[in-house]
C-alpha cells in the first residue's frame, strides 16, 4: 500500500534536522573548531597541551549537564507535551552559541571555551527530544529505514559544509576562513531546523490531566524515580541499554582516534581531512542498506547482505596485496629513513647542545628548570640574544622540525634553506620565526620543508628586530628534529581501486546474492543486522594495528563508513522499539545519558594500552574488548519481550491520553 504524503512529509521533515545538526558535528565538534581553539584561541595560554586540557574540561562540562538534564526533561516533555518546544528550545541555545564563535579571535580562549559548552549543550540536548519523537513519526515496520535514512541525510549534510568550510579557510585571509564557517554552521542548522518545528506534530501527553496539588516538575520526577526502581520490568531494555554502552564506546573511540591516530603514522593533513569526507559521503549509501537490512519482505535483502561481506573480506586482502605490489609513491607506505653522513645529521631528535649540531658563534646554552619546559630534566635552551648571530644545521632529508619558546624578550629570526631565503607556498613571501609573546610559553614548534629530499643547510638569523614592546631579541632553542620522509600517495589511484573493488563486489552480489545468502538474509533482524556491523568493527580494530600506508588508511576509513551510520541508526531504531512511545522523552533521556557514559571506557581503556605498551597499536587492537564484549550482551536481549512489555505500558498509558487528545 502506498504510503499517504503526510506520512512522508513528517519523515522528511524529521531527517532533514540530522541534515541541520550534522554540520555542528563535523565543523565544530571534529574538523575546525578544535584546531582553531589549539591554534588561535588558546594562543595566549602556556602551551597547547594546556589548550587541549581546556577544550578537553568544556567538553565534559557540556556532556555532564546535558547527562543531567536529559531524562529530566525528557521525562517533563512526555507530562506536559513539549518534546517539540524542548527541541525549539536548544536547537536556539545551539544556534546562538555556535553564531557567536564568529567573535573567538586571536587568545579568546575563554569566550570559546563558554559558547562551546552552550553550543555542545544546545547540539546533545536537542538530539534527545529528536529521537524522542522518532516513535511518533515512523511506523513501527518502517522504524529501521527512517532511522538511517535520518543518518544518512545528516552525512550528506554535514559533507557538503564541511567541504565548502575546509574552502574557506583555504581562500579567506588570516583567521576570517574559520570563523565564517562558524557562522555558517549556525546559519545551516537554523535554516534546515524549520521543517521539523513546523511540520512534525506534537505527541500527545502521557498523562490526561494533573490532580489536585500535582506539579508538572513534581509528576516527572516521580515517573523518573519509579522507571529507575522497577528496571525489573523493564529487564529486557536494561540490558539492552548496557550492550550498547559498551559497543558504543567502542564506535566512539574509534570515531574520536582516527585522525590522532593516523596523524601519529605520518600521514598528512590532506589524508586525514579527505578521508574524514569520505566517511561523510560512503555512510550515505551504507547506511540506507542497512536500513534496508532487517526484516522487511524485501527481494534485495541478499544482495544487500552479500555486499556487506564481499566488502568486508575483499577489502582488507585489497589493501594487503596493495600494499606489496604497488609503489610506495603510491601507496603511501613508509620510506626508508634518512641516515647521518660524514657532514649532515640524519633522521632523529638531537638536543640543542647535542655536539653533533656543531653550535658555535654568538649561541650560548643555558639549562632551564624543568618545570618551565614540561618535565624533562635534560633539555637545555640554547640562547642567542645578538643581532646577526647565526645559527647552521646540515641536515639529510626534507623536512625538519625546531622546538623553541616564545616570550616578551624574543624577536624575529629570519629562516633561509641553503643559503637562500625560504619563502611561503601560499604567500611568496620569505618565512620568518617571530618568537615574541606577551607571555613566555615553551615547547612552540615550527617545521620547516625543503624541495626535495637530500642534504640541506637550515639557517636562522637573528634579523635584530623586535616587537615594541620587547625588550630583545632572543631566541631559544629546545631540540631539532629530522623527520622521517614524507609520504608519498595518489588518491586518485587509491580511491579508483577501492571503487573497483566495490564495483565487483556489486556485479558479483546481483549475481549469486540471492542464490546464496537468501536463507542468511531471512534471519537478519535488527539486532542481527547491529551484530553484523559490530562483526565488521572487529575486523576493523584488528586490521588497524597492522596497517602502515595510506591505502590501508583509506580502506579502513571505507570500512567504517559502512558501518558508522548503520550500527547507530539501528541502535536507535531497535531502543526505540523497545521503549514506551508514551515516556519516549524519558527513556532517550536515559538512552542520551548512556550516550555520554558511552564516551569514557574507551578512551580510558586506548589510553591505558597506550602507557602499557608505549603505542597507538596495540590501543587500537585493544577496542575488540569492547566489540566481542557488545555483542555478547546484545544476543542476550530477549527483544520481542522488550517490545511486548513497551506495548502493554502504552496500551495502559496512551489508551486514555488518545481518547481526551482526540
Amino acid at each position: 500500500m502506498k504510503e499517504s504524503s503526510g506520512y512522508n512529509r513528517r519523515v522528511r521533515a524529521w531527517c532533514m534536522y540530522d541534515w541541520a545538526n550534522s554540520a555542528f558535528a563535523t565543523t565544530i565538534l571534529a574538523a575546525v573548531l578544535p584546531i582553531y581553539y589549539s591554534q588561535v584561541a588558546g594562543a595566549n595560554l602556556p602551551s597547547e597541551a594546556v589548550a587541549t586540557a581546556y577544550w578537553s574540561v568544556g567538553l565534559s562540562v557540556s556532556l555532564f549537564i546535558v547527562a543531567i538534564l536529559s531524562p529530566i526533561l525528557g521525562t517533563v516533555s512526555d507530562v506536559m507535551r513539549g518534546k517539540r518546544r524542548f527541541l525549539t528550545v536548544f536547537v536556539g541555545i545551539g544556534i546562538v552559541a555556535t553564531g557567536l564563535l564568529v567573535l573567538v579571535d586571536t587568545g579568546d580562549w575563554l569566550l570559546a571555551s563558554l559558547l562551546f559548552v552552550f553550543g555542545r549543550i544546545g547540539f546533545t540536548g536537542a538530539n534527545v527530544f529528536y529521537d524522542a519523537l522518532l516513535p511518533h513519526i515512523a511506523r513501527e515496520d518502517d522504524r529501521d529505514r527512517v532511522s538511517t535514512r535520518g543518518f544518512a541525510t545528516g552525512y550528506l549534510g554535514g559533507g557538503l559544509l564541511l567541504a565548502i568550510n575546509v574552502v574557506m579557510i583555504q581562500v579567506l585571509p588570516g583567521t576570517w576562513g574559520p570563523r565564517l564557517s562558524f557562522l555558517t554552521v549556525a546559519v545551516w542548522w537554523a535554516i534546515f531546523s524549520i521543517p521539523i518545528l513546523t511540520r512534525v506534530p506534537e505527541p500527545p501527553s502521557a498523562t490526561a490531566t494533573l490532580a489536585p496539588r500535582q506539579t508538572v516538575l513534581g509528576v516527572s520526577f516521580r515517573r523518573l524515580a519509579e522507571t529507575l526502581r522497577d528496571v525489573r520490568k523493564y529487564r529486557q531494555l536494561f540490558k539492552y541499554l548496557m550492550a550498547f554502552l559498551i559497543y558504543n564506546d567502542g564506535i566512539g573511540t574509534i570515531i574520536g582516534v582516527a585522525a590522532i591516530y593516523g596523524a601519529e603514522l605520518g600521514f598528512g593533513s590532506t589524508e586525514l581531512i579527505l578521508a574524514l569526507l569520505l566517511v561523510q559521503f560512503v555512510g550515505i549509501p551504507f547506511s540506507l542498506i542497512f536500513g534496508r537490512l532487517p526484516g522487511r519482505a524485501d527481494g534485495r535483502r541478499p544482495v544487500y547482505l552479500a555486499f556487506i561481506l564481499f566488502s568486508l573480506v575483499s577489502l582488507p586482502i585489497m589493501g594487503v596485496i596493495g600494499v606489496r605490489v604497488l609503489p610506495g609513491m603510491v601507496t603511501g607506505a613508509p620510506l626508508p629513513p634518512y641516515e647521518a653522513t660524514s657532514e649532515a645529521v640524519g633522521e632523529g631528535v638531537y638536543l640543542a647542545d647535542d655536539p653533533a649540531l656543531g653550535l658555535a658563534g654568538a649561541w650560548k646554552t643555558e639549562a632551564m628548570a624543568a618545570d618551565m619546559v614540561g618535565g624533562d630534566q635534560d633539555v637545555v635552551y640554547v640562547i642567542a640574544s645578538e643581532p646577526g648571530a647565526s645559527w647552521s644545521l646540515m641536515f639529510n632529508g626534507q623536512k625538519i622540525r625546531v622546538t623553541h619558546s616564545l616570550g616578551p624578550d624574543h624577536g624575529v629570526w629570519a629562516v633561509e634553506m641553503d643559503g637562500r631565503p625560504l619563502l611561503d607556498e601560499d604567500t611568496g613571501r620569505p618565512v620568518t620565526l617571530d618568537g615574541y609573546r606577551p607571555t613566555m610559553r615553551y615547547g612552540a614548534r615550527e617545521t620547516f620543508q625543503a624541495d626535495e629530499p637530500g642534504i640541506h643547510t637550515l639557517s636562522l638569523i637573528n634579523t635584530g628586530e623586535g616587537n615594541k614592546d620587547s625588550s630583545g631579541v632572543v631566541m631559544a632553542l629546545a631540540d631539532v628534529e629530522i623527520l622521517p620522509a614524507i609520504r608519498q600517495s595518489n588518491l586518485a589511484v587509491i580511491l579508483g581501486l577501492i571503487l573497483g573493488v566495490e564495483v565487483v563486489g556489486a556485479a558479483l552480489a546481483l549475481l549469486v546474492g540471492r542464490a546464496l545468502f537468501s536463507r542468511l538474509a531471512a534471519k537478519l533482524d535488527t539486532k542481527r543486522s547491529i551484530i553484523l556491523s559490530l562483526t565488521v568493527y572487529m575486523v576493523i580494530a584488528v586490521w588497524g594495528f597492522f596497517l602502515d600506508s595510506v591505502v590501508e588508511f583509506w580502506i579502513l576509513a571505507w570500512m567504517v563508513a559502512m558501518v558508522q551510520g548503520g550500527s547507530q541508526a539501528l541502535s536507535r531504531s531497535l531502543y526505540a522499539s523497545m521503549s514506551p512511545a508514551a515516556k519516549s522523552g524519558e527513556f532517550f533521556g536515559l538512552y542520551g545519558v548512556m550516550e555520554k557514559f558511552s564516551a569514557i571506557i574507551g578512551p580510558l581503556l586506548f589510553a591505558a594500552a597506550v602507557a602499557a605498551f608505549d603505542s597507538s597499536r596495540p590501543a587500537v587492537l585493544s577496542l575488540i574488548v569492547l566489540f566481542a564484549v557488545g555483542i555478547y550482551l546484545l544476543r542476550r536481549v530477549d527483544v520481542e519481550e522488550g517490545r511486548r512489555v513497551a506495548q502493554q505500558e502504552d496500551a495502559e498509558i496512551l489508551g486514555a491520553a488518545y481518547t481526551l487528545e482526540n
